[in-house]
């Protein structure tokens, strides 16, 4: 526009020189004249036409992002929708679960039938009389809590079911030579980087998540080629006593979880050790243990299958092994073994877990508080219990 105006200021400072003169030159700028108008109406119609374009463009996105908005919300309610008849179908499929329980693990090799004939070792496989009245059974979990999720998939935390202290001990990882101490689970919970916790480097590397703490000792599982279990005061720092677990050939106690090959449990009755050996390689073994000397007090060959076995635990001298898949899906407690033989085989409880994030790679019991402290795919868990009284036969 502004060249168009330059160009009729040219020719009317031109007319007005030449005025007077030539008519064909007058006529030849009259023309020029004509076309300037033209091309500046023609720029106004075209500006006209790219206002109009460009609203209507405008109308046209703004229609498809309230459209967007539209779809989006519809998708939302449908996710929404779909996730709570997801949610309705699981509790729809536990409650069948429960109704008709699948057939617990129970096979009992023919190894295990003829050593027990056998007797080939004294106070292997025989009934255990208890040291507290204990008389009590898992019946169901009655909730899940979320501590924390931590950086390692693997790992343990822990706490001392004899100690007055609200102390919380973490293994992160399955090999290492350092321990971590918080004051409290509240102080676990909301640290990061384990900047609340006291580091303790221990004397020797441990091996798997199958450590316990128990009376203020720690007994844990010495990494290396022999089978030894190391315990350690937690007060003084100094190791006190070892042991070699006496039992040969021994082969990972969970096939879901190849790194314990010793798993220490604490229940009410005291000290356990759950493993396997290459004699019964399809079965799980118990041990009673004497936490004042590290001694072997019995053992028991149980019926619980290592197939498929992610992890497991003692409560109550009731051994309760826990499975799950090799593609994670929902664990769930499918065999017990009592070894006091006083469960029935029709108590034998069929115990599935929330819903959660992959396997466990170590649970333990705590008798003093009834939950179990879980590690599961990083996260830190407390499942609480709710007991029952078993049949005494």
């Amino acid at each position: 526009m502004k060249s168009g105006i330059v160009y009729l200021a040219v020719f009317l400072l031109i007319l007005v020189i030449i005025k007077g003169q030539d008519h064909g030159l007058l006529t030849y700028v009259e023309r020029r004249i004509t076309s300037i108008e033209d091309r500046i109406t023609q720029f106004h119609d075209q500006s006209g036409i790219y206002s109009s374009e460009l609203r209507d463009f405008k109308k046209h996105i703004l229609t498809m992002v309230e459209n967007y908005e539209k779809d989006k919300e519809e998708l939302r309610s449908e996710l929404l929708n779909a996730n709570a008849r997801i949610e309705r179908l699981e509790r729809e499929v536990d409650y069948l679960e429960s109704q008709n329980p699948v057939t617990p693990c129970l096979e009992v090799d023919d190894k295990v039938v003829e050593r027990k004939a056998k007797k080939v070792q004294k106070k292997r496989n025989e009934k255990y009389d208890k040291i507290t009245d204990c008389r009590d059974m898992i019946s169901h979990i009655k909730s899940m809590k979320i501590l924390k999720k931590m950086k390692t998939s693997t790992g343990l935390w822990t706490k001392d079911p004899l100690a007055n202290s609200d102390k919380v001990y973490i293994f992160s990882g399955t090999a290492n030579d350092t321990l971590y101490e918080f004051a409290s689970i509240r102080d676990f919970s909301v640290s990061s980087h384990n900047r609340k916790a006291v580091s303790i480097t221990l004397p020797y590397p441990w091996k798997g998540t199958g450590h316990v703490v128990y009376g203020g000792f720690l007994y844990y599982i010495k990494e290396g080629t022999e089978f030894h279990i190391i315990k350690f005061d937690l007060k003084n720092h100094t190791v006190t006593d070892s042991a070699v677990f006496p039992a040969e050939e021994q082969i990972p106690a969970y096939s879901l979880s190849p790194f314990n090959y010793i798993d220490l449990a604490a229940d009410e009755e005291g000290l356990w050790a759950i493993f396997a050996t290459k004699e019964n390689e399809q079965n799980l073994c118990l041990a009673k243990m004497d936490p004042k000397t590290l001694d072997v007090e019995q053992m028991w060959d149980t019926p619980c299958r290592r197939e498929n076995a992610e992890s497991a635990f003692v409560a109550c001298g009731i051994l309760y092994v826990v499975y799950n898949t090799r593609l994670p899906s929902r664990s769930r407690i499918q065999c017990a073994f009592d070894v006091s033989d006083s469960l029935t085989p029709e108590e034998v409880p069929l115990i599935y877990f929330p819903k959660r994030y992959g396997s466990h790679s170590s649970m333990k019991y705590n008798p003093k508080e009834k939950y179990i402290s879980a590690w599961d795919e990083g996260y830190q868990i407390i499942y609480r219990l709710v007991m029952k009284s078993k049949l005494v036969v």
